[in-house]
């Protein structure tokens, strides 16, 4: 049996791709989560988390929704543009279930705005 965990190529590991998210990209928001995008060259999705104590103090609850997180993307990640994402984590994820964070999970990824093709005019408004 094979593992179903998160291939090393399609996380962010380097602190330079973190800062290129931080000072120019593209923005999502919801209840739990706020997105980062922004474009690679790769040819397919990358996830990175930034899960601070600020949401809460206790590892168990971050670590909780750093493996929610994970799985949504892993669940995603052939439907994904080819961009580097970056997922934040707001207080309410914690008091909330599963099913509830994968959810909006979901529908911040399909927010994802399909990447301009060249010669092509038109541009997605989310």
């Amino acid at each position: 049996m094979g593992t179903a965990g998160l291939p090393r190529e399609a996380r962010i590991c380097r602190a330079g791709d973190f800062a290129a998210l931080r000072q120019a990209s593209g923005r999502l928001g919801g209840r739990c989560f706020s997105v980062r995008y922004r474009q690679n060259g790769l040819g397919h999705a990358r996830l990175g988390l930034a899960i601070s104590k600020r949401v809460s103090k206790r590892a168990v609850d971050r670590n909780r929704i750093k493996r929610l997180v994970r799985e949504s993307f892993r669940r995603a990640l052939h439907g994904l543009p080819p961009v580097d994402l970056m997922v934040t984590a707001r207080e309410q994820a914690c008091t909330l279930p599963g099913s509830v964070l994968l959810a909006e999970l979901d529908a911040l990824w399909r927010k994802l705005p399909p990447l301009k093709r060249e010669g092509d005019g038109s541009t997605m408004a989310s």
